[in-house]
């Protein structure tokens, strides 16, 4: 092994003809990895490309011309598949399950629309409460079991 004269820690492993050098964080098969096994770069990346395809159909899902049922259907099998790539090796902390929440619920706020209210006449905002979707914590904690199960049955 050879060693950074500046850092005085090693920053490549040679072997025969071979070097490679020690990587801060890469990307493989569409996962960011890092050195210190950190998944907020990931979630932040995983989010940035939630919201890339949500923009880019903006006008789909908030069309009059389809169905909330439809717009949360396509919310369900194109945007989410996306942000939750990948999710079945996170450990979230309280502040990412936050950050994975409010960007859900923003999606779902522009999929089902203002609702007016039924005492004062005026249009609001929808709760938290009244966004019928499962959450995505609760998604992510039931895809972590059922690979949890995979590897259970793997050494079988």
């Amino acid at each position: 092994m050879s060693r950074d004269q500046n850092a005085g820690r090693s920053r490549s492993i040679k072997t025969d003809n071979s070097s490679f050098e020690m990587m801060e964080d890469f990307r493989y098969l569409g996962t960011t990895l890092t050195n210190q096994n950190s998944i907020q770069e990931e979630i932040k990346i995983r989010l940035k490309s939630g919201n890339a395809c949500y923009h880019a159909t903006p006008n789909i899902l908030s069309s009059k011309l389809l169905t909330k049922n439809l717009r949360f259907k396509i919310h369900r099998n194109i945007i989410l598949p996306i942000v939750l790539y990948g999710c079945e090796t996170w450990s979230l902390t309280l502040r990412e399950e936050r950050r994975l929440k409010v960007s859900e619920n923003k999606v779902l706020r522009r999929i089902f629309r203002s609702k007016r209210d039924e005492v004062t006449g005026e249009w609001r905002k929808l709760h938290n409460e009244e966004l019928a979707s499962p959450n995505i914590v609760r998604v992510i904690k039931s895809r972590r079991m059922r690979r949890a199960g995979h590897v259970v049955r793997m050494g079988r």
